[in-house]
C-alpha cells in the first residue's frame, strides 16, 4: 500500500522516540528517521550513551534511519546556550532547537508532511513543558509542523491532524514521568529491546559537568580530543595553564595515547605496573616534578620510596625524573 505521507522522526533509540515512530507507523506514514550525535554522550557505539543503535529496530518495524553529527554546531550551543543550562551543563532547549533545525532542512529537502518527536509533556523539567514546546516551535518555525504522537491529545492539534493525514484518536494522551503507558504500548507493539530511561546525556552527570566546566574556563581552543579525554581517567588542575590525566587501567591507557596532542607528554614507570599520565600544559621544572610525583603514587610501587619514572613526546624524545610519589592530601585539592 502507498504511504499517505512523509514524517521526519528525531530518534534516539530509546523507548519514547521508539514507541513515537510506531504510532506513525501503524498510520501507514513513511517514516525517515534522524539519530543525532555529538561529543557529549549520544554515541549509539557506547553503552552509557544516550542514543542507542537505531538499525536493529528499523529493520525490524520498516523505517530508513539516517545518522547526523552535529559537531561545532553542538558544541558552541553548550558554551553558550540562548536559554541557559539545566541543573549541570545540559542546554536542553538549545539542544531540542538544533536538532529540530536540522530535521526541518532535511524535511525540506525530501518534501516530508511533518517532523516528530517522542517528547512527553511534562517528562522532563526543563524541555519537555508547554511553555518550552511554544518557544521550541516558534524558534524552529517549525509551528504545526511539528507533531509528539505520545502526548499529541494534550496538545494543540498540529497541521497534518487538521488536514487528516493524521489521525488524532489513534495518537496518545500522556504527560508525566510515569511510564506505565509507554511500556504498555511497547507490549503491543512486540518492542522488546530498549534502553534503561536512567542513561543519559553526559551534560547532566555532575562529575562530567565539572570537568567540562573546567575545561571552557582555561582553554581557548577545544579540540574533540579535548572532549573525549573528559571521559577518561582521573582529572587534576596543578594551574590555570596544566592539567593532568591518570589513566585507571589499560583501555584508559590507549585513548590516553590516542588523544593526546603530539605536543603533550606522557608519565609512565615503566619498572613497574603504572598508568599512562598526561600533561596537559606547561612543561615547567615544577609541573613536570607534579606529573611525575602523581604517576609514582598510582603505580602499582607499593612503599613510599623514590620512583623512576620516564617522560616522553615519542622513542626519541624521553627523559627520566625520579620523585617520591605525590600526597592524597594534594592530590584531593587539585581533584576535577
Amino acid at each position: 500500500m502507498e504511504p499517505r505521507g512523509h514524517g521526519i522522526a528525531l530518534f534516539s533509540g530509546g523507548l519514547d522516540s521508539a514507541l513515537a515512530i510506531l504510532l506513525i507507523l501503524k498510520q501507514n506514514i513513511k517514516v525517515t528517521a534522524l539519530t543525532f550525535m555529538t561529543h557529549f554522550g549520544c554515541d549509539i557505539t557506547d553503552k552509557s550513551s544516550c542514543s542507542k543503535d537505531p538499525f536493529p529496530m528499523s529493520e525490524k518495524f520498516g523505517f530508513t534511519v539516517k545518522m547526523v553529527h552535529l559537531g561545532n554546531k553542538f558544541v558552541n550551543i553548550v558554551k553558550n546556550p540562548k536559554y541557559g543550562h539545566g541543573r549541570n551543563m545540559n542546554p536542553c532547549i538549545d539542544c531540542r532547537i538544533l536538532m529540530l533545525t536540522e530535521a526541518k532542512q532535511f524535511m525540506e529537502i525530501v518534501g516530508a508532511d511533518f517532523i516528530f518527536t517522542g517528547e512527553v509533556l511534562g517528562q522532563r523539567p526543563m524541555s519537555q513543558h508547554r511553555p518550552q514546546f511554544g518557544i521550541i516551535s516558534r524558534d524552529t518555525g517549525l509551528k504545526g509542523k511539528l507533531v509528539r504522537p505520545l502526548s499529541a491529545k494534550l496538545l494543540e492539534p498540529s497541521e497534518p491532524e487538521l488536514t487528516g493525514l493524521l489521525d488524532r484518536e489513534l495518537l496518545e494522551g500522556i504527560s508525566g514521568r510515569s511510564r506505565k503507558r509507554q511500556l504498555e504500548l511497547a507490549a503491543q507493539f512486540g518492542l522488546e529491546d530498549f534502553p534503561n530511561p536512567a542513561a543519559g546525556c553526559l551534560l547532566t552527570d555532575p562529575n562530567y559537568s565539572r570537568r567540562l566546566r573546567d575545561l571552557l574556563s582555561y582553554t581557548e581552543q577545544v579540540n574533540f580530543d579535548d572532549l573525549n579525554l573528559l571521559r577518561v581517567g582521573r582529572h587534576f588542575r596543578i594551574d590555570p595553564q596544566t592539567k593532568i590525566i591518570v589513566g585507571r587501567h589499560q583501555e584508559e591507557n590507549e585513548k590516553i595515547s590516542r588523544y593526546r596532542r603530539a605536543t603533550e607528554w606522557i608519565f609512565e614507570a615503566k619498572q613497574t605496573s603504572s598508568p599512562l599520565v598526561l600533561l596537559k600544559g606547561e612543561m615547567t621544572d615544577e609541573n613536570v616534578r607534579k606529573a611525575a610525583a602523581i604517576t609514582a603514587r598510582y603505580c602499582d610501587k607499593n612503599d613510599t620510596g623514590p620512583v623512576e619514572v620516564t617522560y616522553y613526546l615519542d622513542d626519541q624524545q624521553f627523559s627520566k625524573i625520579t620523585v617520591a610519589p605525590e600526597t592524597d592530601e594534594y592530590l584531593e585539592q587539585v581533584r576535577l
